[in-house]
């Protein structure tokens, strides 16, 4: 039984079914769920929202308990019953629950973590390659085989969840197919971080990255690497992609249910207009939602064969207006993971200058670190400065599209000697 009641009534145990206001007014990535905890009722009563809409017959009633934050026993079964309908967090496996848990990465800057990222990203193109030549040969693939890739991988995010992430971005036009899967395991364990997946629900969401395009190893080469536009044939062929990946890692070892979903749907649309299947929204995994933004976040931030990739906060921006296409939550803690002016953007300041993004401000999306090395007064070049927006009197007041500028250099400003060693 639904029943509205107030935020200032909400307590632990409750299953929230619907918050009252616009999903960006509040802090969660969905909006049905247990709320369990402390740190979530907090960020809930200070979100604003006036009131809510619970599920009674799924989680606790508005009787006061004696201790308002004390988690209530009875809770734990309603919880596990409750999740199975929503767009759940993958589970981790067995032998990762029940193994001591690793220390986490240790955090460091964007230049430290880029030289070892651009070393990670070198020897991941040999084995993803590999994989798909593997998989073109109609071998089976062992996804345990790929799992020391991913933790690599994952790591590197969490040490810097920006380095390896922009890196991925400057793949060569012959290197797309392969290391776009790279790309793509990278952005799906930064937008678990964000989304506040366990260490080993990221892992489980960047193998799906990993993997989530295998079956263009099965397309035709002449489509594959055609480079210009496709045809309406050659496109229905494409489209077949999710379908030939997802048979043939149902045949491999080691590939669990939630990444074949991601295999299979990463193209379906919360409009229903997607592909191959045409789901409507409420049948989407989270997973599956998740693949969706990060592969056409990458696809259309790379060099291809038939175009040049977009800037990233231009891509950002366009990806906002395509209505129907993602899930607003899901699309909404990506940015959050990016930024709103992700690494690489070109910006102008208040100032009159242009800059390059460096480094994000996790206490603040609209001022990053970043590096100014052009006057639009003069319209000059100028000794490049490095500024960090959060403390400085200057602001960002706008993007800027490198094509109209001409510049060329704009990735050696922010990655410098990464980018040579890459």
């Amino acid at each position: 039984m639904l029943k509205k009641i107030p935020v200032s009534q909400v307590r632990l145990g409750m299953h929230l079914h619907a918050l009252e206001g616009a999903w960006i007014d509040h802090p969660f990535w969905k909006t049905k769920f247990i709320i369990r905890d402390r740190e979530d009722l907090a960020k809930l009563k200070a979100s604003g929202l006036t009131g809510v809409w619970i599920d009674v017959a799924k989680g606790l009633d508005v009787a006061e308990p004696k201790d308002e934050l004390a988690r209530p026993k009875s809770a734990g079964n309603q919880v596990a019953m409750a999740r199975s309908p929503e767009p759940a967090m993958p589970a981790a496996s067995a032998a990762s629950a029940s193994a001591p848990a690793a220390p986490p990465p240790v955090s460091r800057s964007l230049q430290e973590e880029l030289s070892q990222a651009a070393g990670l990203w070198k020897d991941s193109r040999a084995q993803v390659t590999s994989m798909f030549n593997e998989a073109r040969m109609g071998k089976a693939v062992d996804a345990e085989q790929c799992m020391p890739l991913v933790n690599d991988i994952a790591d590197s995010v969490y040490r810097n969840p920006g380095a390896l992430v922009s890196l991925a971005r400057l793949k060569t036009q012959d290197d797309y197919t392969y290391m776009h899967s790279v790309a793509t395991c990278a952005l799906m364990v930064a937008l678990g971080r964000e989304l506040k997946f366990s260490e080993a629900e990221c892992r489980v969401a960047g193998m799906a990255g990993l993997l989530h395009d295998l079956g263009k190893a099965m397309m035709p080469l002449e489509v594959l690497n055609k480079p210009g536009k496709l045809t309406d044939d050659e496109f229905a062929v494409m489209r077949a992609h999710p379908l030939r990946g997802h048979e043939m890692l149902s045949e491999g070892r080691g590939v669990g249910t939630e990444v074949l979903d991601v295999v299979l749907h990463h193209h379906e649309r919360m409009d229903g207009t997607g592909y191959p299947h045409r789901l409507p929204a409420d049948d989407i995994s989270l997973l599956a939602r998740m693949g969706a933004v990060c592969d056409v976040y990458d696809a259309i931030t790379s060099n291809r064969p038939y175009k040049a990739g977009w800037d990233p906060g231009e891509s950002i921006a366009r990806m906002a207006s395509w209505k129907g296409h993602f899930d607003p939550s899901v699309f909404q803690a990506f940015v959050r993971s990016l930024g709103i002016y992700p690494t690489g953007s070109l910006v102008k300041l208040q100032s009159g200058k242009l800059a390059v993004v460096v480094e994000q401000n996790p206490a603040s999306l609209v001022s990053p670190t970043v590096k100014a090395f052009f006057s639009t007064k003069s319209q000059m070049p100028m000794t490049p400065q490095l500024l960090d927006l959060a403390t400085s009197t200057d602001k960002i007041i706008g993007r800027e599209n490198p094509a109209v500028w001409g510049f060329k250099h704009l990735d050696e400003l922010w990655a410098g000697d990464a980018l040579v060693k890459k």
